[in-house]
Formats: structure tokens, C-alpha cells, sequence
């Protein structure tokens, strides 16, 4: 599982030309799901986002977490961040997670991360052609594979 972390100092999720999800100082989050994922996956990326210290404190360090600056997040389904591209230049998706998998494993990390922040979290739709329009605060992107943690 893959999460493309953006700090954003707001963010308005479109579908079908429509206003569907907006946030404010927070984090949007694309998630990739993998055929391999499971549950362990979730709740590991679920604890480093929550926990995840990329805002600024008195300082000017980053030293703190969403919850401490009580931001917002928007957490997208992204099957493309699962592209390999190996070979030749048309990126290949078979090890993206088919739906009947990856539906379930979202709506659990949607609901994990809900608890861990102790608040309502934005999503788009799963399989939809969402348009996201956000401003990149720093810019600060984090990418989090838990195939991979570091």
C-alpha cells in the first residue's frame, strides 16, 4: 500500500464538476492499494499518517502532528500510484488491486484513520473521475509505502 502525503493549506475534491469534499490546513492522502495488501497494511500506514510531524511548530521545526494543528484530511483512492513501469512506456496496473479487495481495505483505512484523529475525515469515490485542486503547503509531499517502511 502506497500514500502520497501533500500538506496542503486547503484542498476541493470535484466530481462531475461538483463541490464533493473540501478541507482546509491538512493532509490530502492518495492511496494506492496493492493485490498483496491486507489489513496489517492499513493499520500501519493508518499509525504513520496520524502520527505524521510535517507541520510547523514555534520553532519553524516540523515537529507536529495533524491532530496538534487540528487540521483536515482528504483521503483519495489512486490505483495508478501501483504502475509499473518497467517495460516500454504504457504503465502497467495488473498488480493494482481489483475492487471486491481494495473497496473493503479503503473504507478500513478511512475508518481507522477517523478513530486515530478523532474526527470526520473527507474522502472522494472509489473508481471515480475525481478532480482535486489543492496548494501544496511548502510544498511538503511524504511518500509511505508499507511494503517498504523506513
Amino acid at each position: 500500500m502506497i500514500a502520497v502525503v501533500q500538506r496542503v493549506s486547503e484542498a476541493q475534491l470535484y466530481i462531475n464538476q461538483a463541490l464533493f469534499s473540501k478541507i482546509t490546513q491538512g493532509f490530502v492522502v492518495l492511496l494506492g492499494i496493492h493485490e498483496t495488501d491486507t489489513i496489517e497494511d492499513v493499520q500501519y500506514l493508518s499509525s504513520k499518517i496520524s502520527g505524521l510531524r510535517i507541520f510547523s511548530d514555534e520553532d519553524g521545526k516540523m515537529n507536529l502532528d495533524l491532530s496538534q494543528v487540528k487540521g483536515d484530511l482528504l483521503l483519495v483512492s489512486q490505483f495508478t500510484l501501483i504502475a509499473s513501469t518497467k517495460k516500454g512506456n504504457r504503465p502497467s496496473f495488473i498488480e493494482a488491486s481489483r475492487p471486491e479487495k481494495a473497496i473493503p481495505l479503503y473504507e478500513e483505512m478511512i475508518k481507522q484513520l477517523q478513530v486515530k484523529l478523532s474526527k470526520t475525515i473527507q474522502t472522494g469515490v472509489f473508481g471515480a473521475d475525481m478532480k482535486i485542486s489543492l496548494v501544496n503547503d511548502g510544498p511538503v509531499t511524504i511518500i509511505i509505502d508499507s511494503k517498504n517502511p523506513n
